[in-house]
């Protein structure tokens, strides 16, 4: 018997709980199915799932074997789809992400992976909004987020830091804080999705500044566009900043506190049967922006919060 089938009728009937689900699956008879189970065990010499009348369970080989067979199948559907393919990994890719990562850092690693795979199409949706993946038919979402939401796979990407900062003018103007206690004077720029609220941590204990909003826009851009100009303190993420901070144009204020940090993530539906495209370019994105730091805080200059 096929032992690439036997091994998808055990996954089936581990994911779907019974081997009758699995044979429907499979489009089979549930004998032929329990045949295939039974070939499989004949063939490891080992018996992969306690049957009872009730329910199936993993043995401890069952267990083992589990995680190997997956990785097996997905394998096989990465050889059967580049083999139809000509070999050559080509597809369309839905993407959404926030339009300040999107400009900053996504679009230039987007274009790099183009270049690797020249023939994967990719369109991107830019909204400062969580979308609904399979409403939008959205592939990949790139998302800045501790939260996950139910149903969604997640890998991590990178972490995102945020600095409070304004411009040497707006400071001239209205005075250096010193503290966090000293906000309370000052003006804040805000995005229209967070909160004049910021939560500052030290020593482990968190620490909550109220800041009087002056001025609200709906994109991180406009938000940096106020600070610039002198409107108010805002807070932005090292990633979209660290030219401004760098040449002057904007500087960190109460270095010695640090601003709770989101986790930028790819979010998508699902690991099984997930196009070559999209696993590859989840895997390019881990590799780009991955490590202990991200890349854009890898440089001595701006000096982050610690």
């Amino acid at each position: 018997m096929d032992r690439l089938t036997s091994i998808r009728v055990f996954v089936e009937t581990v994911d779907r709980g019974t081997i009758s689900a699995a044979a429907d699956a499979l489009d089979m008879s549930r004998a032929m199915a329990t045949r295939y189970l039974e070939h499989l065990e004949d063939w490891l010499g080992a018996r992969l799932l306690h049957r009872t009348t009730r329910k199936l369970s993993l043995t401890e080989a069952g267990e083992k074997f589990l995680k190997n067979f997956r990785e097996m199948l997905l394998l096989t559907e990465d050889i059967v789809l580049q083999a139809a393919q000509g070999g050559e990994v080509q597809g369309k890719l839905r993407i959404t992400s926030t339009p300040s990562f999107t400009q900053a850092q996504l679009m230039k690693a987007i274009v790099d992976f183009q270049v690797c795979y020249p023939k994967v199409e990719i369109e991107m949706m830019m909204l400062d909004r969580t979308v609904d993946l399979v409403e939008d038919r959205i592939d990949l979402a790139i998302r800045l987020s501790n939260r996950v939401e139910e149903g969604l796979v997640a890998r991590h990407l990178a972490v995102c830091h945020s600095v409070i900062c304004a411009s040497p003018a707006y400071l001239s103007r209205m005075g250096r804080p010193h503290t966090i206690q000293d906000l309370v004077t000052h003006h804040a720029i805000i995005h229209s999705t967070g909160y004049s609220s910021f939560n500052f941590w030290i020593n482990e204990q968190r620490t909550i500044a109220t800041i009087p909003s002056k001025l609200i826009a709906n994109e991180t851009s406009i938000v940096l566009a106020g600070a610039l100009a002198g409107a108010g303190i805002a807070m932005l993420p090292t990633y979209y900043v660290g030219k401004e901070i760098a040449n002057g144009e904007l500087e960190i204020l109460l270095p010695q506190y640090q601003l709770e940090p989101l986790n930028i993530q790819a979010i998508y539906l699902s690991r099984r049967h997930q196009p070559v495209a999209l696993r590859l370019l989840i895997d390019f994105l881990a590799e780009k922006f991955g490590g202990d730091i991200a890349p854009w805080d890898s440089k001595k200059k701006p000096e982050l919060p610690k």
